[in-house]
């Protein structure tokens, strides 16, 4: 290169194609004195973005619940999460989306997505230990919609499996809403000694500044900033904004960057993910209230004829940033050098704050590292909201619009088919749940479960949202999403301890959607308190729609829980003949925005169905103590399609035999709701039948409602005189529908 470079003159086109408005470029100009050139162009607008700012959503989510006596790093402080879960253990988890990437290349999207949560776990020392994730798609009769599943799912698993973290858990949902932008919210989870976690940090004036991992190109260029905006018909243009992944890579630079961790050579480091080397310098810098000089010239590319421009906003997959402690360059080289990978030092620490970049010396962006980030100077707003008018008007129900002239069975059977509830074995099977052996209850049960070596604890794991009841209510749709997380961990056998979300909406500037944001943040807020479980951080992802249409309001919730005991793990299936069936909790008459309405009548509408979260805590607080003391075989909550559809999981979903049931219910409700209701608070438990009068005294000592309601026994699930169906044609139904759509486009049904 030449020692002088020209950067290309900053236009009012070119500002307003970065993404940036006329305040905040005034701002910018006023930030440094004078235009910016182009170079620092591109910075502002990577790390102004709303993808690396959180600019239209930080105010309202510090409102959320952010302390607890177990929390090791809070939300913000570092690259993920990090709990206490004793013995000189910490789990380090966190969860973020890849949602526009994969809207226009699914395979690459995906697995990138994976690669990079992996990166922001192992970047802190800890060992990724397991894999979850979220996803959301239009209607499968949609051959696109049939495509993104198959390469997103695809991309998940071929990344996974080659890094070799088992990916366990996550739920698979399919609404008309996420047609043309679906969601794919990836989470993981680490285990490390509580005093050995790395931090994302740089300072110490002269300290050399390290880029490790692999070589630097064009991949990925402005994907902070292509996340940062909606979809539309041009977005397939910006599939140059989609980052290419290698886990082997990555598998390379965890073992080498575990390894620089332990020998305590590095001040900091940082996973160069969205905005690549622009992000984590100044992250690093502010965080270290220092300031960082890099030399372009000097970091390793695998394109020609890159400018400054490109090599600081490049999104490159499976590179790090690493502050080291001077004097140990050469063996950091050393370690990386032994694992085949690149290790150049490109500049240093410095004391004067800012970030600077030059090339051959000379200076083509110079700024303040705090200016730039999150916390620090870049832009907080908080943007209009507004009721919307649909509201209203798609909460009225009357339940005697719908017919009860109807087979249940049939319905049933339909109800098992349907996307959103049938057995997800076509996507998880494409998973490898089982490596390093540590998973003691795989995809398929209400939680995952790992048990921590050397230790008798295990973690129980999952992700939860029901996006409808967001869209009808979104405050009480992120409560309902928070409590069911929690109501998965405990029927596990967990203790709830902590959350990461990764919140996904329309356009912020949009007050309606804004509105949705607001009350989901507070919704999700006031559960988190009740539950005693912080957020640790995780994702906000705007600008989720397509030309036709926002998505559904999705605040996804990713829970961490803790066994205090390998004995105490539960699974939702029924285990024995002859156990006693007991309903934890009450039927209600409630059909507001359940999956039957939607399975059935293709209808999103109603109120949700009420939720009180202090007896909701009660509840799980009791299930809890009853799985502690030994007098539980099996829990299982009633969530999607409700009492019907929980107790055909209960005895077919067990992956080794099946067991009927005979259950007898007293509720004098309309049938519909009966048995597809999804009132909340409601768990299903087996237990020994000599244990049943126990279990049931025990919860009416704690005012928590409670009915034994049948015996486990015989290949039929009975239901009153409503239901009576041999257990193969429902397990047929359930595990035989996803195979059968994906195949064909045609959802499956037993209703005439």
């Amino acid at each position: 290169m030449s020692n002088t470079y020209k950067q290309p003159e900053v236009t009012p086109e070119m500002v307003k194609s970065h993404g940036l408005n006329d305040e905040e470029y005034a701002r910018i100009r006023q930030i440094l004195g004078r235009e910016p050139t182009y170079t620092e162009l591109g910075v502002f607008s990577v790390m102004w973005s709303e993808h690396c700012s959180y600019k239209n959503s930080i105010a309202l989510l510090k409102t959320l619940p952010r302390e607890g006596e177990n929390l090791l790093a809070k939300a913000g402080e570092e690259n993920a999460g990090a709990v206490d879960i004793g013995d000189g253990l910490a789990v380090v988890f966190k969860i973020e989306s890849h949602n526009h990437p994969s809207a226009v290349e699914p395979y690459q999207g995906a697995a990138t997505g994976v690669g990079g949560i992996l990166r922001d776990i192992f970047t802190m020392g800890a060992r990724p230990i397991a894999s979850l994730n979220s996803l959301r798609f239009g209607s499968p009769e949609n051959p696109r919609v049939r495509y993104l599943v198959d390469g997103v799912v695809r991309g998940i698993g071929d990344y996974g499996n080659s890094f070799g973290v088992p990916t366990v858990a996550g739920e698979v949902y399919f609404d008309e809403a996420y047609t043309g932008n679906p969601l794919i919210n990836a989470m993981a989870v680490g285990i490390v000694k509580a005093g050995e976690m790395a931090s994302a940090v740089a300072k110490g004036k002269g300290n050399p500044i390290m880029m490790v991992g692999s070589k630097t190109g064009r991949d990925g260029i402005h994907g902070a900033t292509f996340a940062s905006e909606e979809l539309s018909e041009a977005s397939e243009e910006r599939r140059p904004s989609v980052q290419i992944g290698d886990p082997f890579t990555e598998k390379l630079l965890l073992e080498a960057t575990l390894e620089i961790i332990k020998e305590d050579l590095i001040v900091g480091i940082q996973d160069m993910g969205a905005a690549g080397l622009t992000c984590s310098s100044s992250e690093m810098s502010a965080k270290g209230k220092s300031g960082v000089l890099l030399d372009i010239e000097k970091v390793p590319v695998r394109e020609t004829g890159m400018i400054p421009y490109e090599i600081l906003l490049s999104e490159s997959q499976e590179r790090m940033l690493v502050c080291v402690r001077k004097g140990n360059e050469a063996r950091v080289t050393e370690i990386f050098d032994k694992w085949g990978l690149d290790s150049t030092i490109i500049g240093e620490v410095t004391d004067d704050g800012l970030m600077t970049a030059r090339l051959n010396g000379q200076v083509v962006s110079q700024i303040p590292s705090d200016v730039l980030v999150l916390g620090g100077g870049a832009p907080v707003y908080r943007r209009e909201t507004r009721r919307p008018a649909y509201m209203d008007e798609l909460q009225k129900i009357n339940v005697d619009n719908y017919s009860l002239d109807k087979n249940w069975n049939d319905v049933l059977v339909t109800m098992l088919a349907a996307p959103n509830i049938c057995h997800k074995g076509w996507v998880f099977d494409q998973y490898d749940s089982m490596v390093r052996t540590n998973t003691a209850v795989g995809p398929g049960s209400d939680a995952a479960v790992l048990r921590v070596r050397k230790s008798r604890k295990a973690l129980a794991l999952t992700t939860d949202c029901n996006g409808r009841y967001c869209y009808t209510d979104p405050r009480q749709g992120a409560r309902s999403a928070v409590a069911e997380a929690a109501r998965n961990i405990v029927c596990s056998g967990g203790k709830p301890l902590a959350v990461t979300n990764c919140l996904n909406f329309g356009n912020p500037y949009k007050p309606e959607i804004y509105y949705g944001f607001a009350e989901a943040v507070a919704g999700m807020g006031e559960a988190c308190r009740v539950f005693e479980t912080p957020v640790t951080g995780g994702n906000v992802s705007f600008y989720n729609e397509d030309p036709e249409r926002a998505v559904f309001p999705s605040p996804v919730i990713g829970m961490l829980g803790l066994i205090d005991d390998i004995d105490h793990i539960t699974c939702q299936w029924f285990k024995q003949e002859r156990d006693a069936v007991v309903l934890i909790g009450r039927n209600t008459e409630e059909l507001g925005a359940s999956e039957y309405l939607h399975t059935v009548y293709k209808q999103t509408k109603g109120p949700v169905p009420v939720l009180d979260l202090e007896f909701e805590k009660e509840l799980q607080s009791s299930l809890w103590h009853l799985i502690r003391s030994g007098l539980v075989s099996s829990a299982h909550d009633c969530s999607e399609g409700g009492l019907a559809v929980a107790l055909a999981e209960c005895c077919i979903s067990n992956p080794e035999s099946m067991l009927g049931a005979d259950i007898s219910l007293s509720d004098d409700i309309r049938p519909d709701c009966l048995l597809f209701g999804e009132t909340q608070s409601r768990v299903i438990i087996s237990c020994a039948a000599d244990k049943a009068r126990e279990v049931l005294d025990y919860l009416d000592s704690r005012g928590v409602p409670c009915a034994q309601i049948g015996l486990v026994g015989g290949g039929r699930l009975h239901i009153n005189g409503l239901v009576d169906a041999p257990l193969d044609r429902l397990r047929s139904a359930y595990f035989d529908s996803m195979h059968h759509f994906m195949e064909s486009g045609t959802v499956a049904t037993a209703i005439q």
